[in-house]
């Protein structure tokens, strides 16, 4: 799969290479997934995280970004999210990586917006064999996809639980 890069310095990476040996020089690393997207102007932009949580402290993370016409509908624009991180999950799979976690950007709370695909997306990543994890849980692959879509350095919120200095 192409066009992923680090989040640290902005170089290319191949997908299935980078964390094959990243998991080869690092056993126990877990393999996380998660996708968030944001309208601007007249594109929804979306980002695609594998984040490379290490055993005994600290991850890595590396990314696509995606640029398409502006998706208006919240539903769809979601259901991009979702199918987004399965595409990957399913890429790291066929590589003989086990990929221990999709965040999805949903909340169970039928309060919000994103709770309109919450049983669908949350069914149908485990219809794939994948934990999915939802907000309000500590989302890291999609918050980092969050940080990524909005543009890397710029403010953003730190997720539950987590100082700006651990985020």
């Amino acid at each position: 799969m192409n066009g992923f890069r680090h989040m640290a310095d902005g170089s290319s990476v191949c997908l299935l290479e980078h964390v094959q040996d990243t998991l080869l020089n690092a056993p126990g690393t877990e393999v996380l997934v998660g996708t968030d997207s944001h309208n601007r102007s007249d594109r929804t932009i979306y980002t695609t995280t594998v984040v490379l949580r290490y055993k005994s402290n600290g991850a890595h993370v590396i990314y696509k970004k995606e640029r398409r016409t502006r998706i208006t509908d919240l539903f769809t624009r979601l259901w991009g999210e979702v199918e987004r991180s399965i595409e990957v999950a399913r890429c790291l799979e066929q590589g003989q990586v086990k990929v221990h976690r999709i965040d999805l950007d949903l909340n169970s709370d039928p309060r919000y917006g994103s709770h309109v695909l919450y049983n669908a997306a949350v069914g149908y990543v485990r219809s794939f064999g994948y934990e999915a994890r939802t907000k309000p849980d500590l989302l890291v692959a999609s918050w980092a996809a969050n940080v990524l879509c909005n543009g890397y350095g710029r403010m953003h919120e730190t997720p539950t639980g987590l100082s700006p200095r651990q985020g």
